[in-house]
């Protein structure tokens, strides 16, 4: 039986065969899929298994690679090379204490925050901190020693001295804290720069005791944090 023609499907004769792209043609039924120009067999081009003349020929802007055994493997030892040097690159860094983190949109984002954060607190502690930088240091109070309260210096009535710590005597002399303390014991007074002093007195060359106007307390404070006034 005599196959058909791979164009208009009629029976091809052996006379008049051309056996090509997988089908028997007609010599005239063998001809461009575009143009229907004749074409031989030295003058087709086949794609899809149809005849193509050289101007009509389809151009493809890629390859199709075929899943063929061979592709396959070579498919296969790429990914088996891939692990083995992620391996060798673990081995190599798990010792040194750090992991290698991709340098990703995300990952710059994340690091870009952390610095601004800690920006932000360096500056708060930079301001904490700035209150007593300017401040000479206090002189070392290990030495001294409280004394007994003299009865003839503190004979009047408590009442008396808090209104003399709010509106002292005329003669006596006012202090102002000129840098800010913190009081480090539970005897001492707490200064801001600028605070009034009252009822002062020097315990020694170091130390003063006296009262805060501004908060009302009553203790030691520094001699080098404050200048009379």
């Amino acid at each position: 039986m005599n196959p058909p023609c791979g164009r208009c499907n009629k029976p091809v004769y052996p006379t008049e065969k051309i056996n090509c792209l997988d089908k028997y043609w007609h010599k005239g039924c063998f001809s461009c899929e575009m143009c229907k120009m004749a074409l031989s067999m030295t003058t087709y081009k086949g794609f899809e298994k149809k005849p193509y003349c050289s101007m009509h020929y389809p151009k493809t802007s890629f390859t199709i690679v075929a899943d063929t055994p061979e592709n396959l493997r070579l498919k296969q030892q790429s990914m088996l090379n891939s692990q083995a040097l992620y391996k060798e690159d673990f081995e190599k860094n798990k010792g040194k204490g750090f992991s290698v983190v991709a340098d990703t949109p995300e990952m710059q984002r994340v690091k870009k925050t952390q610095d601004q954060i800690s920006n932000v607190k360096y500056h708060e502690e930079f301001e904490k901190s700035r209150i007593r930088s300017d401040a000479p240091p206090p002189e070392n109070r290990q030495d001294y020693e409280p004394q007994p309260p003299n009865p003839e210096r503190f004979s009047q009535p408590v009442v008396k001295t808090r209104l003399a710590a709010v509106a002292p005597p005329s003669g006596e002399r006012r202090y102002q804290a000129v840098y800010s303390y913190v009081a480090a014991d539970a005897d001492e007074v707490s200064l801001q720069e600028g605070d009034l002093l009252s009822d002062v007195e020097r315990i020694d060359e170091g130390w003063m005791f006296g009262c805060n106007q501004r908060t009302g307390q009553r203790g030691m404070l520094p001699a080098n944090y404050v200048r009379p006034v």
